[in-house]
């Protein structure tokens, strides 16, 4: 499968949250997935890079937009760049080409990442697939979220979100949804 990662640009090499997106690359290869990131660094770098040690195919799907807005050049653990134009079309192509998505912590870019694709499977724009958010800061959001706007979220939209503690949880989640 081709599985989309999303995560902030801010984790580095010698953090936890660089390790564990880093061992969620390795287990995705390990597993024979394609991974897809958004090809830059902290997050996309440390998981392109556990999927490319550990001999996976890693496609980085980059963007003009951001590179005039910030002088940066795709990850060298990236195998195969799909560079876009816009955000939105790069957006578009890490959610619209995956078999499922993992979302590991960030900040708003990730927010708006799986948020994005969750309501395009609410309105049947986009076929089910997995998604599954990863680490307790965006269950407790959510949770947030499903409790304060409890008549605008109902349970089938719930549904279509899964929440994982780590990395491996987050693997065999994937692996009872395919």
């Amino acid at each position: 499968m081709r599985i989309s990662v999303f995560g902030g640009s801010q984790p580095q090499e010698g953090s936890a949250a660089y390790a564990e997106a880093q061992t969620l690359g390795r287990l995705l290869a390990q597993a024979g997935h394609t991974t897809m990131t958004g090809g830059y660094i902290g997050t996309m770098e440390a998981v392109s890079r556990g999927a490319a040690e550990a001999g996976g195919h890693v496609i980085g799907v980059t963007c003009a937009e951001i590179e005039r807005w910030r002088p940066i050049a795709v990850n060298r653990w990236v195998t195969e760049e799909w560079k876009q134009d816009t955000m939105l079309e790069r957006l578009q192509a890490l959610i619209q080409s995956c078999d499922a998505a993992l979302a590991l912590p960030g900040g708003p870019g990730t927010l708006t990442e799986f948020s994005l694709m969750w309501n395009l499977m609410i309105v049947d724009a986009l076929s089910r697939r997995p998604l599954v958010l990863i680490g307790p800061a965006w269950h407790s959001v959510l949770d947030q979220i499903f409790l304060a706007l409890e008549q605008y979220v109902p349970a089938s939209h719930r549904d279509l979100i899964q929440f994982a503690p780590d990395a491996a949880s987050a693997m065999g989640i994937l692996k009872t949804m395919t």
